[in-house]
């Protein structure tokens, strides 16, 4: 396997790691906030409030008001790892993903 499998679909690889990455900090920060009220100062629940902010405000707008604050963050896992498929697929259909193929002999 060359360089080349990395560095000729870079978009692709940052666009689905920053996707993944943002999707489980959710899922993190989801299961984190039974142990932690929303000021508490321990650093790791300080730096997954601020890695899945942005998503979380986002699901805040794009669900009904009736869902509980606490489950935006799963609500906003479920979209990123909805995206990142959708994302997945685009670039697959596009012939902008990586493909893995058979050595040469």
């Amino acid at each position: 396997m060359t360089n080349a499998f990395v560095t000729a679909h870079l978009p692709f690889w940052i666009v689905t790691y920053l996707l993944a990455l943002t999707a489980w900090g959710c899922l993190a920060r989801f299961a984190m906030q039974f142990f932690f009220h929303p000021d508490h100062p321990n650093y790791i629940w300080r730096g997954f409030r601020m890695l899945t902010g942005w998503a979380v405000a986002v699901a805040r707008v794009a669900v009904p008001s009736y869902v509980a604050g606490g489950a935006l963050p799963l609500v906003a896992a479920c979209w990123l790892f909805g995206l990142r498929l959708v994302f997945g697929i685009a670039m697959i259909s596009a012939g902008l993903a990586p493909s893995v193929q058979a050595p040469a002999p």
